[in-house]
């Protein structure tokens, strides 16, 4: 089941010699229910490339979005991004639960908190 996303949030910086995953400002992972070393799906709007990777916490507050390693010859900076999680549950669980659609401004400040999948 989609869990959460983090919607057009704008990549700060690449760095393909940095060991892989991608770093996310800890304010955006809290609010969008994102747990660092968690599996991400990362969809560049700007290009896309579509990819997976986890998650490492970045200073809250800062905005960040870097891309590391290899992705960040598929994503690159200033590209809009989405990210994305997804849950196992069960039917009932499923049928219950309210994703996380966070939407962030050009900073990656959040601007709309919601939990409607199509937003």
């Amino acid at each position: 089941m989609f869990k959460s996303k983090i919607h057009r949030a704008t990549v700060t910086h690449a760095d393909l010699h940095y060991v892989g995953s991608v770093t996310v400002d800890l304010d955006l992972l809290d609010a969008a229910d994102i747990l660092p070393g968690e599996l991400v799906a990362i969809v560049d709007v700007t290009n896309g490339a579509r990819l997976e990777t986890y998650t490492i916490a970045g200073e809250r507050g800062s905005g960040v979005i870097g891309i590391n390693g290899a992705a960040a010859h598929l994503m690159h900076e200033n590209d809009i991004v989405i990210l994305i999680t997804y849950a196992q549950m069960t039917t009932e669980e499923a049928k219950a639960y309210a994703p996380k659609v966070i939407h962030v401004d050009k900073d990656n400040k959040i601007v709309q908190i919601g939990n409607d999948p199509a937003e």
